[in-house]
């Protein structure tokens, strides 16, 4: 084998080489970027799918509570503070829905979240428990009743946005599973190459001919 012939088999040789480091490096590359989108989307599930079903849970209860203290549910509560009761869970409820509107919202959980927020701040601040009760009338109950169908209209926000949490999640997770999916082929891809840049370096290195015993002898 000629010297001009071995030096373009070595041209040739190192031409594959660098091309196979440079496919697993930009497999790498590929690779980092994936865990980073699989870590984003699992915080995304927690801090805002997750946490935030806590907080629908939280509003829940206390909008609960609200809702016995205007039907006059308790007997033997003491209904001369519950103007002042009613205010602190509302003020409560709001702290709550700041928090959640931090988070990332859909289209439809902002448009829940703001309808629920005004139905709190305007439909159900009871300014006066005269309102509710009176000695001479009792319990109010048409405007007992006026409460109660906010206070269910605010429920429905609440399931809505519940629901989206369900489906956002279950999004979110797909997501993930195709990432994980697809970083397992690129691993398989790695393996492929790595063991093709096992065997031309093996050839390099052991290929016999009549005029040499390897073309980077």
């Amino acid at each position: 084998m000629s010297g001009q012939s071995i030096k373009r088999k070595k041209i040739q040789a190192m031409f594959i080489i660098s091309m196979l480091l440079l496919l697993i490096y930009a497999k790498n590359l590929i690779e980092r970027q994936s865990f980073r989108e699989i870590s984003s989307t699992f915080t995304e599930v927690y801090n805002d799918r997750l946490v935030v079903e806590s907080y629908i849970f939280d509003i829940s209860e206390r909008l609960f509570q609200i809702q016995k203290l205007i039907d006059h549910c308790n007997l033997d509560y003491d209904y001369s503070k519950v103007i002042d009761e009613i205010d602190m869970q509302e003020k409560e409820i709001l702290a709550i829905v700041e928090d959640f509107e931090k988070t990332k919202l859909t289209d439809q959980e902002s448009s829940y979240l703001k309808d629920f927020r005004t139905i709190i701040e305007n439909d159900l601040a009871i300014k006066s428990y005269e309102l509710l009760y009176t000695d001479s009338s009792g319990v109010n109950i048409e405007q007992v009743k006026l409460y109660d169908n906010k206070i269910s209209q605010a429920r429905k926000d609440l399931d809505d946005l519940s629901q989206i949490q369900l489906a956002e999640g279950d999004r979110l997770i797909k997501k993930a599973k195709k990432l994980i999916n697809r970083s397992q082929i690129w691993a398989q891809f790695e393996v492929a190459l790595l063991i093709i840049l096992i065997v031309v370096m093996f050839w390099l290195i052991f290929r016999k001919s009549k005029d040499t015993k390897g073309v980077i002898s």
